[in-house]
């Protein structure tokens, strides 16, 4: 049983902002710390200051000799059950991150030619050198560095989707960034059959890590390697080609080189900077989420139907006493369809000290298409405002202003209404141009044909770019595009 039945949330993976973990046993998704670097947002950068502080105060220690604060500061990390994560057969029960591994890996790190040479620079680094160290320790062990964030995180989710918390829960270690230790205290959180839940954002998790040892010796160790054995007279790899070229294949490369983790450690000191240029190509081109076909196969959940949450939307009648329904139904349809460029969803947020309120408010994190133009172009958005009106009536002046309101130069400038229909639109859309033209702020307005619109083009965007159509090949949108958007926004500031 998953969280969304355990807690009853009539709503399924492509509409929670979480990944729908087993109550009891494990998903088969990692949390990749290179993943939240990569993410903006107030939550994000929480997170990366816990581990780049928890990392710089185990480098510190590796590099002073000081076995008892490296021991105090690793022998800590537990087994993570709460987010159940992981490849455990039958109910969770950890990967093995107890006491013995964590010693394993204290005397790892310390003889480590890699953590003497200051090779290491992030936790993530470790899974390339360090023996024992794969993606399930990296998962676990930013599980616990970051697990005040999750808490956090958890609590928030909660409070949108109506999940009850539990008060007195024990908290686990929770790592403190500006005191460089570990804490302990009692937190609210859900608790599922008697055991206590972490929930995650999917947008971290990850079938793997983006840093691996495969891919940094494939395609960046192993051809410095291969010049270096063609210029050894002495090399038994070299051999000679039919026409006379001396060469050195690749797989004996990595057949002499490739398995040991000391080894590449090793090799990586005297080539340190293969490496540095390996992580700012990783850096650059981070790895995707996961996409919603990969998220549902992970949870042995149904594939996202846009349709279905189409239809819940404008099912709903216009008016005033089902606002509410109207309010809740938009954003089960706008979640999954602005997946993963708007994540984090917060419902009735409040803003100016509470003085103020927004229906929905999303963290952009777009890495490309429609939302990442707009940063690009210098459009300020790192928050994306929607409002959402289930009114009978044209939208005139004030709802205009309400969410003009809602914006400013530190929170963004770019907001969106969802209303049902209108007599008059073209009316309500010149004062959203001038809106923009004077004021800088740039309001997108979506009745229920533009819903129909947008869905169709995202359905069309998940079609295979294969497609032909009488005998032509169907020109299918780039996943998070958005022309509909894009042509909307141009009408505005046009």
């Amino acid at each position: 049983m998953r969280v969304s039945e355990y807690f009853d949330l009539n709503r399924t993976q492509p509409s929670l902002d979480f990944v729908d973990i087993d109550i009891e046993n494990d998903t088969p998704v990692y949390i990749d710390p290179s993943a939240i670097k990569n993410l903006p947002g107030e939550w994000a950068e929480q997170s990366l200051e816990m581990l780049s502080t928890f990392f710089e105060s185990v480098l510190d220690a590796l590099k002073e000799g000081n076995q008892e604060r490296l021991k105090e500061l690793l022998i800590r990390l537990q087994e993570p059950n709460e987010t159940h994560f992981g490849l455990s057969k039958g109910k969770s029960r950890g990967r093995g991150l107890g006491p013995e591994l964590v010693q394993k890996i204290c005397e790892n790190l310390t003889a480590s030619r890699a953590a003497q040479t200051g090779i290491l620079q992030d936790l993530e680094d470790t899974a390339l050198f360090i023996a024992n160290i794969g993606k399930d320790i990296i998962s676990d062990v930013t599980t616990n560095v970051i697990r005040g964030a999750l808490i956090a995180y958890t609590q928030s989710v909660c409070a949108m989707y109506g999940i009850p918390l539990e008060d007195g829960v024990y908290s686990g270690l929770v790592w403190d960034s500006i005191r460089r230790d570990w804490v302990e205290d009692y937190t609210r959180l859900p608790v599922a059959d008697g055991k206590p839940l972490l929930l995650v954002p999917k947008i971290i998790v990850r079938y793997d890590l983006h840093l691996t040892k495969e891919d940094f010796f494939r395609r960046h160790l192993a051809p410095a390697l291969q010049h270096a054995e063609l210029d050894n007279p002495a090399s038994k790899l070299v051999k000679t080609a039919k026409n006379g070229q001396k060469y050195v294949s690749k797989a004996d490369v990595e057949a002499k080189y490739g398995g040991d983790k000391t080894v590449v450690a090793n090799l990586t000191y005297e080539r340190a900077e293969i490496f540095q240029a390996y992580k700012e190509e990783r850096r650059q081109n981070p790895s995707p989420p996961l996409t919603h076909d990969e998220l549902s196969r992970a949870t042995g959940t149904p594939q996202v139907d846009f349709d279905k949450l189409l239809s819940k939307v404008l099912s709903i009648p216009p008016g005033s006493s089902d606002a509410r329904r109207y309010h809740d139904a938009v954003e089960a349809l706008l979640t999954p369809l602005f997946h993963p460029s708007l994540t984090q969803p917060v419902i009735e947020h409040d803003l100016n000290e509470g003085r103020k309120r927004v229906d929905i408010v999303y963290t952009n994190t777009a890495r490309q298409g429609f939302f990442s133009w707009l940063t690009r172009n210098r459009f300020l958005c790192p928050y994306v405002f929607v409002e959402c009106k289930n009114y009978t009536s044209d939208l005139k002046n004030p709802e205009l202003d309400q969410i003009y309101g809602r914006l400013s130069p530190i929170r963004g400038r770019v907001g969106i209404i969802v209303c049902r229909s209108f007599e008059n639109k073209n009316a309500f859309m010149q004062r959203c141009r001038d809106v923009a033209h004077t004021q800088k702020s740039y309001i997108l307005v979506l009745d229920d044909d533009d819903l129909y619109a947008l869905v169709d083009e995202v359905k069309q965007s998940r079609m295979p770019m294969t497609d032909i159509v009488d005998s032509v090949l169907v020109d299918r949108p780039e996943p998070q595009e958005f022309r509909f958007l894009h042509e909307r926004f141009r009408e505005l500031v046009s």
